[in-house]
């Protein structure tokens, strides 16, 4: 899978070299396609999964978001690279937030990053935020826009 990727992004490459000098040199098109060359290396697939807002009240206790479910086509065997998360919170609510398979958790320190801490488990199990808040709030945030990206790679045959 990974070589028909690579061999997509040199047609899609060399297509837009060919209409670069028809028209004029666009090096800023050149550069946004060499920096995804990596990401299609690097994963043969990715599965994307929103959830539902979560309401957290405590600071000793976590607030579970609605599983993050992949679809059901995802190849047997196949383990996750890299997950990609965002959430939103008002201004004033500050949480502690968690990513969570079924094996184990990250720590998500921001409301949108990246991470390789789940690299390696299977690509075909749900994930869950896990939030709440920090000791100085009061009762009562709200975190929502949860989203998660999951790029995983194939066994190899």
């Amino acid at each position: 899978m990974a070589v028909k990727q690579a061999t997509l992004f040199a047609l899609m490459l060399e297509r837009c070299l060919k209409t670069q000098r028809a028209i004029k040199p666009r090096p800023v098109l050149a550069a946004g396609l060499l920096w995804l060359m990596p990401t299609l290396a690097s994963a043969d697939g990715s599965w994307t999964a929103t959830a539902p807002p979560v309401r957290v009240f405590m600071a000793d206790r976590d607030a579970a978001s609605a599983l993050l479910s992949p679809p059901t086509e995802i190849p047997t065997g196949s383990t996750i690279h890299e997950v990609i998360w965002r959430f939103e919170t008002a201004p004033d609510v500050a949480v502690r937030g968690r990513l969570c398979h079924a094996d184990q958790c990250i720590r998500v320190p921001a409301a949108r990053g990246r991470s390789q801490g789940l690299a390696g488990l299977s690509a075909d199990t749900s994930l869950r935020f896990r939030f709440a808040l920090r000791p100085d709030q009061r009762p009562g945030g709200v975190v929502e826009g949860l989203q998660v990206i999951v790029n995983y790679q194939h066994p190899a045959p």
